[in-house]
């Protein structure tokens, strides 16, 4: 083989161009693709006061970090490198005020031991860390504490402990109430972790109501801005199937048409009906299927969107959405991720472009040297 100092030099920054746009700069091609949405006045609620500037919000679901007794070492490495890249630039480029986590954090969570857990956490806060000024919030999963046939109150606590993340959980910014749910609380069956929640969703529904009507709890309240909620928790409501969803990253036809499990591909039809009556939700986002979903309650007046998860590992063509949020209105946008798929292709391409370059140079060479040596 002929070798030249020039001809190494241009194979080697061919190979980690290559490397470098497929690792870091397929990131921001796609991403930046993605732009925060702009709220349609029409939609607005008249009734209800704005209060202060718009919140933007950056929300995800199912990072599934694998732990420690599944999957294999570089497919570990190579998702949780996949989720880093897309999530930090999405905080370079979006720079949202809250970015909000809708369950299954890790894959292991219910297994793992006390200090599996707590390198978990680190790993996590780690893949996810926030710039300052970025407020992080997280729901809890089935896989992070288990089903609720599963889950102890040791398990619950050391994960509200972690991410002080409990059942029920409702915080205000701007005029605009967030209600944060464990879905596995919501079994309705009296145990330890769900009549704690249910109490607290009462309070939370006195609470609200107190706010909407001031006269009817003696000013009690200490929020003074009415608006209906954003509901964030794990299992979507009720539905039978993903048969109805209609989106680009929605589920697989042959798994569309497969009916739901109560309260354990989604929530039960009272705990559904519950939620809708006590909170009244003008929006509702979870996770938990892997596939993307829009669905709107009729008789409630709400909107469901249910995202795909974060990593390549359960899914091609993961996503995640921005929205623009007042109290009286807000707008979405679904932003997806590089096709890992796509990522892949391009190494094909990029590889064999670089070994037909070598080969074609390396006759061009061949019958240069041959020609001097004839003459």
């Amino acid at each position: 083989m002929i070798i030249t100092r020039s001809y190494v030099s241009i194979i080697f920054i061919s190979i980690i161009s290559l490397f470098i746009f497929c690792e870091f700069a397929v990131y921001y091609v796609a991403l930046l693709q993605c732009s925060w949405p702009i709220m349609d006045k029409s939609t607005a609620d008249p009734t209800i006061q704005l209060d202060g500037e718009p919140l933007r919000v950056m929300l995800l679901a199912d990072t599934h970090l694998l732990g420690p007794k599944r999957g294999h070492w570089f497919d570990k490495l190579r998702r949780e490198w996949q989720m880093q890249r897309t999530f930090q630039t999405a905080m370079s480029l979006h720079q949202p005020d809250i970015v909000f986590i809708l369950g299954d954090l890790f894959d292991e969570g219910l297994w793992c031991s006390d200090s599996e857990f707590a390198a978990y956490v680190q790993r996590f806060h780690t893949l996810f860390r926030t710039p300052e000024g970025t407020e992080l919030f997280v729901v809890v999963g089935n896989h992070d504490i288990g089903f609720h046939y599963g889950i102890s109150p040791y398990l619950k606590k050391r994960f509200t402990d972690a991410f002080n993340s409990p059942s029920v959980q409702m915080f205000s910014v701007r005029g605009i109430h967030f209600v944060l749910i464990n879905s596995m609380a919501m079994e309705g069956d009296g145990c330890f972790l769900c009549r704690s929640a249910e109490i607290q969703l009462l309070n939370l529904s006195k609470k609200l109501k107190c706010i909407k009507s001031p006269s009817s709890c003696n000013g009690e309240s200490d929020l003074t801005q009415y608006s209906r909620p954003i509901l964030l928790q794990h299992f979507p409501m009720h539905r039978e199937s993903d048969e109805a969803c209609n989106e680009p990253d929605e589920a697989p036809e042959d798994e569309k048409r497969l009916k739901f499990r109560e309260r354990w591909d989604c929530l039960s039809k009272e705990s559904s009906d519950m939620l809708f009556e006590m909170l009244n939700p003008r929006l509702i986002v979870t996770g938990h299927t892997h596939h993307g979903c829009r669905r709107y309650h009729k008789q409630y007046n709400a909107f469901e969107y249910t995202l795909s998860s974060f990593n390549w590992r359960n899914k091609d063509n993961p996503s995640y959405m921005l929205a623009v949020i007042t109290a009286n209105n807000y707008a979405l946008e679904k932003c997806y991720m590089p096709r890992e798929s796509t990522v892949i292709f391009l190494y094909i391409v990029g590889a064999l472009s670089i070994i037909a370059y070598t080969i074609a140079t390396q006759r061009r060479l061949y019958w240069r040297i041959r020609g001097f040596k004839v003459l």
